[in-house]
């Protein structure tokens, strides 16, 4: 019975930031990776950010390191996606997924669950 709930998606215009949120419950996540992944209109679900639950070790996409930070709050059980220095190539549905292991994975297959999507549009 995990569950991902995400939240902050929103209209933003390029430049600007944003704060994602991914709300996890069901168990618990000390041996988890937590990801974030993104889903364009006619394109892949791609990799954006990981985190590891216990250590906060985190990994980026090229196309967002320096501009992205993925953290958690393990009081809240809460993982952030923080995104500085919006571009319009940035528009997509953002997924909070999880995976059982600490071992970082960047393709979408290795996650077992997966939030609702919270929509992101920049406008140029």
């Amino acid at each position: 019975q995990v569950q991902l709930v995400e939240s902050g998606g929103g209209l933003v215009q390029a430049g600007g930031s944003l704060r994602l949120s991914c709300a996890a419950s069901g168990r618990t996540f000390s041996g988890y990776t937590m990801g974030w992944f993104r889903q364009a209109p006619g394109k892949e679900r791609e990799f954006v950010a990981a985190i590891s639950w216990r250590s906060g070790y985190t990994y980026y996409a090229d196309s967002v390191k320096g501009r992205f930070t993925i953290s958690r709050d393990n009081a809240k059980n809460t993982v952030y996606l923080r995104m500085n220095s919006l571009k319009p190539e940035d528009t997509a549905v953002y997924y909070c997924a999880a995976r059982g292991t600490l071992v970082i994975d960047t393709t979408p297959r290795g996650y077992d669950y997966w939030g609702q999507g919270t929509q992101v549009t920049v406008s140029s």
